[in-house]
C-alpha cells in the first residue's frame, strides 16, 4: 500500500508461482483447451502494432497493427515455428486485443487464474476487482513501443521472459510525445474487415499497406525510444533515467498508472511468450492525475519552445 500510495512500480518475484497457470499451460494444454477457438490476432511485418512508423516522404504516423481472427492453435503454432525455425519473419502475429479477452474469447483458461489480485484489490480500493483481465500470446519477434496506460496494471508472467523499460509521469517532457496521424495495417487490395479475410494467405501478409484513417484523426504518441536515445530527442531526453526490469515466470509486475513503458519478450523452450494482466481503474479524483497532465502539458510546451 505504500509503494501504491506513492505510485512507484514494484516487483514480487514468485508472487504467482501457486497459480494454476504457471503448473498447467504449455503450448500443447492451451492448444488442447482452446482447440475449437477462433481468436482475434494482430498482425504486422515489423513487429510494431500500435507505433509510430515513418513514412517514405519522412512524415511520422501512428499505425494500429492488421487483426483478424484465426483459429487458436494454428495462432500458437506460428508464433512458435516463427521463433523456434525462423519461418515467415515478415508475418509477426501477436495474441494481444486487451478488451478483456480472458473472461471472453479466452474463457475457458479463465479458472486457471485468481479472478482478483488480493493486494491490489485493497491498496487500489477496488472492491469489485478488475475492470479488465488479458491474455496474451507472442515470441521476441514482437515489441510493445514506448507508452502508457490510464489504468493501474497488475502484469503476471506465466511462460518465457518479459523486458520492462519503465519511465515516470514526471518525466513525459523526455519522451517527445506528439500527435500522429492514425492509420491501420492491411492487405493490399482488400477492404478492412470484409469476408474476403477469411481467405488471406501468409503469402499475401508480408507487404501490409498502410491505410490512413478516415478524416483527421490524430493520436497522441511518444515518438523518443530510450533504447535509441539520440534519435527523435525533445530538448530534454537526455535526462531521462530508465529503469529496466525484467520478469521471470511467475513474477508479478505492479505498474502505476500513468508511467511509460517499453516491452520486449524472450520465449520459453517452446518458442512462445504468455502473460497475463489485470487492469484496476485509476483514481482521477485525487492529485495524480492533475499533477501528471499538468506535468505531461508543461513538458510539451517547453519541448515545443526550446
Amino acid at each position: 500500500m505504500r509503494y501504491v500510495a506513492r505510485n512507484r512500480p514494484f516487483i514480487v518475484r514468485s508472487g504467482a508461482a501457486h497459480w494454476d497457470a504457471l503448473k498447467k499451460w504449455n503450448a500443447s494444454h492451451l492448444k488442447e483447451v482452446l482447440k475449437a477457438h477462433n481468436v482475434n490476432v494482430a498482425i504486422t511485418n515489423e513487429g510494431n502494432a500500435d507505433s509510430a512508423v515513418q513514412t517514405s516522404d519522412g512524415r511520422l504516423i501512428f499505425v494500429e497493427p492488421y487483426e483478424r481472427e484465426e483459429p487458436f492453435s494454428q495462432v500458437l503454432d506460428k508464433i512458435a515455428d516463427q521463433e523456434l525455425r525462423g519461418t515467415e519473419p515478415r508475418v509477426r502475429r501477436y495474441a494481444q486485443t486487451q478488451n478483456d479477452n480472458l473472461r471472453g474469447e479466452y474463457t475457458p483458461l479463465f479458472a486457471d487464474v485468481p479472478a482478483d489480485i488480493p493486494f491490489a484489490r485493497i491498496a487500489l480500493e477496488q472492491p469489485t476487482g478488475p475492470d479488465a483481465i488479458n491474455f496474451w500470446l507472442g515470441n521476441s519477434y514482437s515489441t510493445t513501443v514506448l507508452h502508457k496506460d490510464n489504468y493501474e496494471n497488475i502484469y503476471v508472467q506465466v511462460l518465457g521472459r518479459k523486458h520492462f523499460t519503465l519511465l515516470p509521469p514526471v518525466e513525459s517532457a523526455c519522451v517527445n510525445e506528439q500527435e500522429l496521424p492514425a492509420a491501420r495495417y492491411g492487405p493490399r487490395g482488400v477492404a478492412s474487415r470484409s469476408d474476403a479475410e477469411d481467405v488471406i494467405l501468409d503469402e499475401q501478409l508480408r507487404n501490409l499497406d498502410v491505410n490512413m484513417a478516415e478524416g483527421d484523426a490524430k493520436v497522441p504518441c511518444p515518438i523518443w525510444d530510450p533504447d535509441a536515445p539520440t534519435k527523435r530527442t525533445s530538448p530534454f531526453s537526455d535526462l531521462a533515467k530508465p529503469l529496466k526490469v525484467t520478469l521471470e515466470p511467475g513474477d508479478m509486475l505492479y505498474l502505476p498508472a500513468m508511467w511509460y513503458h517499453k516491452v520486449a519478450q524472450s520465449c520459453s523452450e517452446e518458442g512462445i511468450c504468455v502473460a497475463v494482466n489485470y487492469w484496476y481503474d485509476m483514481d482521477f479524483s485525487g492529485s495524480f492525475w492533475s499533477l501528471a497532465s499538468f506535468a505531461r502539458t508543461v513538458g510539451n510546451l517547453a519541448s515545443t519552445s526550446s
